[in-house]
Parts: structure tokens; C-alpha cells; sequence
């Protein structure tokens, strides 16, 4: 992951920049779904930025530990009231080993495409396998790409146009990269956000988890529990350790 992209300047403004993410019935059920998959046993959010989740999932009891790369984002997290209720480790998913067995390992917001390689990816699976207790689970939120709407010949794709902010996604088909570009007027200022992203289908990380040795149990389109469909723009996937060592089944 690009440290340089999640500097100060944009630590400072993140919350602000994602508050729809907040509101009660984007955050609720979220929290829902991990705290029922965590049971009585402890978390571990990879990329847990400024806490949004891991301090809502905290305060319902959870013991949670969170992994970040970005110093700026842990600093912010930490600043926040309950901040200090999450420990965090500086550090790449991909690699960063904390103490402990955890119940549930899980990304949220799509923090699996901020790994810009396929090698990246699949060593992030590995860590979380590392990082879970027999029969604990993985939970990545992230959405599907959404190359069925971009237009044949064509390599951008708006995705918001307002009063204030424009952002739009360029695409490396070859590459399964993509960027979201994102230029805000606020205060008479105008700034700009740049974000690279690998995108992966739904089987290519049922493929990157049978290789941690995780088999998939459940898929839904969001974390409310609608059914996973075609049409799905997002999904939420949960992958098992087996209570025993061996090869999973599908």
C-alpha cells in the first residue's frame, strides 16, 4: 500500500470526507455483522485507519486490535475520545504479526484493493490465516467491479458529480488497476485526492483464501444479508480456518 497517498493532510480530512459513512444505517450494520461473527472472542481490523469500525465494534465489547500502515491515520484514531481502546500496530498487512489468536480478522471499505498486486493480496489473506484462531473467520467488505458500466473504448468512469466535488475512476484493464480521482472545492480551495486500487472478483478471493487455507461460508451484497446476485454492486465475504489442520472444503 502507497503510504504517501494516506499522508497528513488527508488523515486530517478523512472523516470528514467519508461521514456518510457514519450515519447509523450505513455503521449499525456493519458492527452488527462482525460482532455476531467475533462471538465472545477478540477482532483484528487490517487497515483500521481512523477506527471507524473498530471503536463502534469495541464499544459493543469486543476486544479489538487493529493493523495500520499509514502513521497519520493511527495518530487520528488515536486522538479520537476511546481512541487508545484499540491498540495499533504500524505496519503492512501483508507481513505485520501482532500477538494472539483472534475469532475474526476483517477489512471493511474496500481496504483489500489498496494492495496494488495479486502477490500483495494473496500474502494479505495469508497474514489474516495467520492470525486466526481454529475455526475464526475473515470478513472483507469490498466492491465488484463495475467494468459492465464503462462504455466499450472507454477508460474513466464518473462515479459522483456535485456543487463541490467530482470524482471519477480510470481503469488499467490489463492491469486490474484502477485510480479514483477526486477534486473538492471547499473554503475557495480546491483540492485534489488520488487513489490506486487492484480490483478482484468474488472468485479470484475464494481462490487467494483456498490458497491461506480458508473455505468461503458465507457471501452476501452488503451487510444487511441481501443476497449476493449479479446485479450485485459490493459484497461481504466470510472465509473460515478450519477447526483442524487439513485442507478445507469448499
Amino acid at each position: 500500500m502507497d503510504t504517501d497517498v494516506w499522508n497528513e493532510r488527508v488523515a486530517r480530512g478523512y472523516d470528514a470526507s467519508t461521514q456518510h459513512m457514519y450515519a447509523p444505517e450505513v455503521l449499525a450494520p456493519a458492527v452488527d455483522f462482525l460482532h455476531r461473527r467475533a462471538g465472545s472472542g477478540a477482532a483484528l481490523e487490517f487497515a483500521v485507519g481512523t477506527g471507524r469500525v473498530a471503536l463502534a465494534l469495541s464499544a459493543r465489547g469486543v476486544a479489538v486490535t487493529g493493523i495500520e500502515k499509514s502513521a497519520p491515520m493511527a495518530a487520528e484514531l488515536a486522538r479520537k475520545p476511546r481512541g487508545r481502546d484499540v491498540a495499533v500496530a504500524l505496519g503492512d498487512m501483508t507481513t505485520r504479526q501482532v500477538p494472539g489468536a483472534f475469532a475474526l480478522v476483517y477489512l471493511v471499505y474496500n481496504a483489500i484493493t489498496c494492495l496494488l498486486s495479486q502477490e500483495e493480496q494473496i500474502a494479505c489473506f495469508r497474514n489474516a490465516a495467520r492470525h486466526l484462531e481454529p475455526g475464526g473467520r475473515l470478513v472483507v467488505e469490498v466492491f465488484v467491479p463495475d467494468l459492465r458500466r464503462l462504455p466499450p473504448g472507454e477508460t474513466a468512469r464518473p462515479f459522483h458529480v456535485g456543487d463541490r466535488h467530482l470524482g471519477f475512476d480510470t481503469y488499467d484493464l490489463a492491469e486490474q488497476r484502477m485510480v479514483s480521482h477526486h477534486y473538492t472545492i471547499a473554503d475557495g480551495r480546491a483540492t485534489t485526492f488520488l487513489s490506486p486500487h487492484r480490483y478482484a472478483w468474488p472468485c479470484e478471493l475464494d481462490l487467494m483464501a483456498r490458497l491461506a487455507g480458508l473455505a468461503r461460508t458465507e457471501r452476501w451484497a452488503d451487510w444487511n444479508e441481501a443476497p449476493f446476485t449479479a446485479e450485485s454492486r459490493s459484497h461481504v465475504s466470510v472465509w473460515r480456518k478450519p477447526e483442524r489442520t487439513g485442507t478445507p472444503h469448499a
